[in-house]
């Protein structure tokens, strides 16, 4: 088994008196999707904010190619090869796909004092980019990213990340919003970036849309690691139950039969108030 490109180990995070995380071990590798699952509040984002360089751990460690690092902005993450796609894309409606794709690092034509942005190679490399990762309906770099669809942008975002060298790829809920079709563009696309080498964090709480890409699985309950299991280990039902707590249900479940067979069928009696 190669080594991790990212770790996390034994990463607590707190907010004043608030424990928010839980002593958090993970591994991702180049060429694996790990699905990170977990219903709402369960302490997904904030992991999504510790590797993205908004928040530090209180304590504990984040490895890069088994090297501690600490990031102090989004920045430092961001030139360790850590990119962020959230939800809605982290696009720009109001601009022109070409400038949405190179925004902040546009390219230039002309010389010194001269220098203007080069609209035309902008939109030649935005849209070959995106092509690249199977989206041909996307052929006008001057179109606007307001017009696209949601699973669009989705696209573009992922494609501007890839293009500037990033490693690991995190994507935050990326077809929560989008229906069937936008959905199944957004898998393919988590897929072709697998094939290229990359990390991936895939969080969500669509069990199905984790089960169509994911090779590593990690379900979060209330800001702990409930299980860590691969492929095959678990099937479906048995992920949603963790990641409703259905385990202490079973377990419940489990002592009233318990109870019944030892009581002639009779079930647990509810105490009277005193």
């Amino acid at each position: 088994m190669t080594a991790p490109i990212l770790s996390l180990k034994n990463v607590n995070k707190s907010f004043g008196p608030i424990d928010v995380l839980h002593d958090i071990n993970l591994d991702l590798r180049a060429g694996e999707v790990l699905c990170l699952l977990g219903d709402n509040g369960a302490g997904k984002s904030t992991v999504i904010r510790l590797l993205s360089g908004v928040h530090k751990p209180t304590t504990g460690e984040i490895l890069m190619d088994g090297k501690p690092v600490s990031f102090a902005n989004p920045r430092e993450a961001s030139d360790h090869g850590i990119a962020t796609v959230h939800q809605f894309g982290g696009t720009f409606p109001l601009m022109s796909i070409g400038r949405s794709f190179f925004v902040g690092l546009e390219p230039t034509k002309g010389w010194g004092p001269f220098k203007i942005y080069d609209r035309r190679r902008a939109n030649e490399i935005a849209v070959k980019a995106v092509q690249s990762f199977g989206i041909t309906r996307i052929d006008d770099g001057d179109r606007l990213v307001g017009g696209l669809s949601g699973g669009e942008r989705q696209s573009l975002a992922i494609a501007r990340a890839v293009h500037f060298g990033a490693r690991v790829l995190i994507l935050d809920e990326p077809t929560a919003a989008l229906g069937v079709k936008q959905a199944a563009h957004v898998l393919r696309i988590v897929n072709e970036a697998k094939r290229r080498g990359l990390a991936v964090i895939f969080i969500t709480h669509q069990v199905m849309h984790a089960m169509a890409v994911g090779d590593h699985f990690a379900v979060l309950i209330r800001g702990a690691i409930a299980a860590d299991f691969h492929k095959g280990e678990k099937t479906r039902e048995e992920i949603t139950d963790l990641m409703a707590g259905g385990e202490t249900m079973a377990t419940l479940e489990a002592e009233i039969e318990g109870y019944m067979q030892a009581h002639d069928g009779h079930p647990p009696q509810v105490a009277s108030p005193a």
